[in-house]
């Protein structure tokens, strides 16, 4: 098997930052499951640990940042609600869901591989349209407000980045 295929492309990390970024999963996810006690509303999505990984184990990824994570859980979720309501169900439309999920989330500049999960959810709990707020706006913005928070404790990490001029490039 070509090494390739089993090199680890990640860098290495010390357990301080291993230590804080299963801290940062940990707050942000009880937060969203209280509000889910709170509410009444099922809030904690599958999703949200996907997105929990990146956006604490990852963040200086441009996969992890703030636009990224509230966008895409938002665009992703309004595309699968579009398919439920107005598409036969089955595994074609779910899956043309997800396609057209990362074509919109890639020509956007918004790619965040956990929202290609959020229109399989949808089509498969066929919640009504208030699901897009309740729990996918509130929970991406939940992950995010504890991330910021989180980063800024020892060892510090930069989240959200700086902006930088991605104008060019394509």
């Amino acid at each position: 098997m070509p090494r390739r295929f089993i090199h680890r492309h990640q860098s290495r990390q010390c357990l301080p930052s291993w230590t804080k970024a299963g801290l940062g999963v940990v707050l942000a996810l009880s937060t969203v499951a209280m509000l889910d006690q709170v509410t009444g509303a099922p809030m904690l999505a599958a999703p949200l640990g996907a997105s929990a990984v990146l956006v604490f184990g990852m963040p200086d990824s441009p996969l992890s940042q703030p636009s990224s994570v509230i966008g895409s859980h938002l665009i992703a979720t309004f595309i699968g609600l579009l398919f439920d309501h107005f598409l036969p169900g089955g595994w074609i439309s779910m899956v043309l869901s997800v396609a057209v999920v990362m074509v919109v989330l890639a020509g956007l500049r918004l790619t965040h591989p956990p929202a290609g999960a959020d229109p399989l959810v949808v089509m498969m709990t066929h919640p009504g349209w208030g699901f897009l707020f309740m729990p996918v706006l509130i929970g991406a913005l939940t992950l995010v407000a504890v991330a910021v928070l989180i980063h800024r404790l020892p060892p510090r990490a930069v989240y959200p980045l700086p902006i930088r001029d991605t104008a060019g490039g394509g």
